[in-house]
């Protein structure tokens, strides 16, 4: 039976949130400190635990048939890989940031200036756009201090919260990339492989869309159950059942989270009461 070889990171900002996604979609295995790679115990996978910018190259090789990792390496790495799915998490942005003092005029601020990054290609790419040249300082890790300690004029790396740029002095002035976790795939995963890889698609997109979506119930007078339909449309409409009290229904809609202040307010204003807001575990469309 073929088995979906499945690369994530080892440790690190997008290991949990990996291993938590595919918990949620009900793939159960063992994972320790010093495990590399584990058997699914349900479900037609295996998981190897690699260090993020070695995943597209596995990926490439088909030493592993997928990898869960973050857009910026995908890009910087420029493998033959394919991206099969955005899986909302991890979200980031690869910018550039100079010394808080400095006042940023622009692209052309970094004609000439020393740049120092994790990603060279990604930088590379932004320098030859915009027609500057600069030097680029390639370090692996602690990139925030290399213009604290005169080693470059800016940097570019990866930004969350920005909060690690402000310990160090810097702003941050322009976004070359923004970034959250994805899936790839190599070029050639044969029939049966693919099979796997679709239900694994499934059953993310349902956890995907319950993250995105709230299940709600009120109760409304039923003068105002057209007005509210107009505000809960739902996946087709909202589902109305009569009350015991006369004159009165119970209406359940889903809503989507980025939506949802916005029409528990209105729904107020429409005369709707004792709404409860309910958490979708999936979401099957």
């Amino acid at each position: 039976m073929s088995v979906l070889k499945i690369a994530i990171q080892k440790s690190g900002r997008l290991s949990e949130n990996s291993k938590k996604l595919l918990e949620e979609c009900g793939i159960k295995f063992s994972n320790g400190i010093s495990v590399l790679k584990t058997k699914a115990h349900n479900f037609p996978v295996e998981v190897l635990f690699l260090r993020d910018d070695d995943i597209p190259q596995y990926v490439e090789q088909q030493v592993a048939d997928i990898g869960i990792l973050g857009e910026n390496m995908v890009y910087e790495k420029a493998k033959e890989v394919d991206v099969v799915e955005q899986l909302g998490f991890a979200t980031c942005r690869l910018s550039l940031a100079i010394p808080k003092e400095e006042t940023y005029t622009g692209p052309g601020y970094f004609m000439n200036k020393k740049i120092a990054t994790s990603y060279p290609k990604l930088l590379t790419d932004f320098l030859n756009k915009n027609k500057i040249k600069a030097e680029i300082e390639e370090i692996s890790g602690s990139v925030e201090i290399a213009p604290g300690i005169g080693l470059a004029d800016a940097i570019c790396d990866i930004v969350s919260s920005g909060s690690t740029l402000l310990t160090n002095g810097l702003h941050e002035v322009e976004t070359i990339l923004k970034s959250q976790a994805v899936i790839i795939s190599c070029k050639n995963l044969d029939a049966d492989k693919k099979k796997i890889l679709d239900n694994l698609l499934f059953r993310i997109r349902a956890v995907k869309n319950a993250k995105e979506n709230k299940y709600i119930l009120l109760n409304a007078p039923e003068s105002a159950i057209k007005r509210i339909c107009d505000i809960l449309p739902g996946m087709k409409s909202p589902t109305v059942l009569p009350l015991a009290e006369k004159g009165w229904c119970s209406l359940h809609s889903v809503v989507r989270e980025d939506e949802f202040w916005e029409s528990i307010t209105q729904l107020k204003a429409a005369g709707a009461e004792g709404i409860l807001v309910i958490p979708i575990e999936k979401m099957i469309l």
